[in-house]
C-alpha cells in the first residue's frame, strides 16, 4: 500500500506513511521524516535517512519509506489544542505505569505498528517536564533497538548525560517544530541517559524501530 493513513494522530493530526513511490506530489504544509535507508530528494536536496523538515506543495522523490505529518500548524492557539489532547489522551504513566511517569503532566496517544516500527504521538504539558532519565527499553530485550522523536508542536530539547544525573549532561540538541534529533543509539542499540526536556509545551512523534528477532509489543 503505497499510502497508509495512521489514525492516531486524530482529531488533531493528521499522519500518512509513504512507502515505494517514485515520485509523492504533497499539498500544503508538513512535516515529512524519512524513514528509509537512503536519502529522498526535495528540488534537487536530499533529506538523509532519519532527518525529518518542514516541506510545502512540492515532489517528494525517490522514497522508501517516509512519515508526513499534516496540520501540525493548523491551529491558531496552541494552548487551546494542548487542553483538548489533555482532555482525549490519557497520561504516559496510566498507560505504560513506569514509575519515573508517575505526576508527570505527558500524555500520549495509542500506538500503532506498521511491520516493525512503532509511532505514538506525546504531549508534554508542563515545564520543565521532569520526564526523567533512561536509557534502557524494557519492552525490547533483543540488542539493536532505534528510537527518534520528531517535533510537531513547540520547542523542547534532547538531553544526553554520562550518568543518571543532569548534572552530567554533554549534549542538548533543541527541537523546534519539523527537527527530528540526531540518533543517540550505537551500532548495537546501546544509549546514553537521556530525556526529552520542554522548553515550552510540546508535541512530539516517537519512533521506535524493532530490529531482528524482537517480538512486536501487543
Amino acid at each position: 500500500m503505497p499510502v497508509e493513513y495512521l489514525e492516531i494522530g486524530e482529531p488533531f493530526f493528521g499522519l500518512r506513511h509513504v512507502t515505494g513511490e517514485a515520485a509523492f506530489q504533497l499539498e500544503g504544509r508538513a512535516i515529512v521524516l524519512n524513514l528509509g535507508t537512503e536519502s529522498v530528494f526535495v528540488e534537487g536536496q536530499k533529506l538523509a535517512p532519519l532527518q525529518s523538515t518542514i516541506l510545502e506543495s512540492c515532489t517528494i522523490s525517490e522514497i522508501e519509506k517516509i512519515i508526513v505529518i499534516d496540520r501540525f500548524d493548523a491551529e491558531d492557539d496552541d494552548a487551546e489544542l494542548m487542553t483538548r489532547i489533555r482532555d482525549k489522551w490519557p497520561s504516559a504513566f496510566e498507560v505504560r505505569g513506569e514509575e519515573r511517569l508517575r505526576g508527570v503532566e505527558h500524555y500520549m496517544s495509542p500506538k500503532t505498528w506498521v511491520d516493525r516500527i512503532g509511532f505514538t504521538i506525546y504531549h508534554s504539558a508542563s515545564v520543565p517536564l521532569n520526564v526523567g532519565l533512561h536509557k534502557e527499553h524494557p519492552f525490547c530485550p533483543v540488542p539493536g533497538f532505534r528510537e527518534v522523536h520528531t517535533q510537531i508542536v513547540g520547542f523542547g530539547k534532547m538531553q544526553q548525560c554520562r550518568e543518571k544525573n543532569l548534572s552530567t549532561l554533554y549534549l542538548e540538541e533543541v527541537m523546534a517544530p519539523g527537527h527530528t534529533h540526531r540518533p543517540m543509539f550505537d551500532a548495537d542499540g546501546n544509549y546514553p541517559w537521556h530525556q526529552f526536556e520542554t522548553i515550552t509545551p510540546s508535541v512530539f512523534m516517537a519512533v521506535e524501530m524493532l530490529p531482528e528477532g524482537a517480538q512486536v509489543p501487543v
